[in-house]
């Protein structure tokens, strides 16, 4: 009986308004994300670096919980743990990433480059989430929620993570981005190699970062798997530094307005 009414409450819902991309419903996501972000980014940045920091952690372990009470909550909206759902899509495997930089010394060395993926990849999945379209169901079904705000969590933890760091980024250093990205595609390689496949029934294919396949099918599917790997580390590494461009434009211009 409290099964049902679990599965009742976070099971997808069916008629009357479906989830889209770029529909309302997406744009108001966007939006209250987004006005979430500045609201939050206006009141830390008047105390100093260290609120902006413990923001930053806040979002953080807001995503993390999101992530591990999904596996918890998945049997009741769907009847079933998705695998998909194991870190090794770059937005789960960044989050785990991003919890351990800041928890061990391990990974600590590289926080603000495992930041700064986490706020790319994330961000490119609030404005696109087709995962989520997929499934046509009302905006406010379980699916929907989790999915969207677990995304904007990452997005807010990567900017608040990488505007407030100590350092900063430094083009010293970014070859790290390059190594983070490349760490990612090995990670993906080998969960896709793992998981992939068919005995005893099972029959699964997965596209972990897209290193197996295209997912916009312009690619031949019998070279995909030797040219996506190669493709997605040069894409991610590209627009990262595009991102460091718009980082150091950003704070030269914070740095004018706090002059005058």
């Amino acid at each position: 009986m409290m099964y049902a009414a679990v599965h009742n409450l976070l099971g997808d819902r069916k008629g009357g308004a479906v989830f889209t991309c770029f529909g309302p419903w997406h744009l108001c996501y966007i939006a209250a994300i987004l006005l979430t972000i500045a609201i939050v980014f206006a009141a830390v940045r008047r105390k100093g670096a260290e609120s902006g920091r413990k923001a930053a952690n806040i979002f953080l372990h807001i995503a993390a919980g999101l992530y591990a009470a999904d596996f918890f909550l998945m049997p009741f909206a769907y009847g079933e743990i998705d695998i998909e759902k194991l870190p090794f899509h770059i937005c789960t495997a960044m989050c785990v990433a991003a919890f351990l930089s800041v928890h061990t010394r391990f990974l600590a060395k590289y926080r603000i480059h495992i930041a700064l993926l986490g706020f790319l990849s994330n961000l490119i999945y609030l404005v696109y989430p087709a995962g989520v379209m997929w499934y046509a169901v009302h905006p406010l079904s379980y699916r929907v929620i989790q999915t969207l705000l677990f995304h904007g969590m990452m997005t807010a933890y990567g900017f608040f993570a990488v505007w407030f760091d100590e350092k900063g980024l430094s083009w010293r250093t970014c070859w790290r981005e390059l190594v983070t990205v490349v760490c990612m595609t090995l990670w993906a390689l080998l969960g896709n190699t793992l998981y992939n496949g068919s005995a005893d029934g099972y029959d699964h294919f997965f596209n972990w970062f897209f290193v197996v396949r295209d997912p916009f099918g312009l690619i031949d599917p019998a070279v995909s798997p030797y040219i996506m790997p190669f493709l997605n580390t040069a894409a991610f590494f590209a627009v990262e530094m595009l991102l460091y461009v718009l980082y150091f434009a950003g704070k030269r211009a914070a740095r004018r307005k706090t002059r005058s």
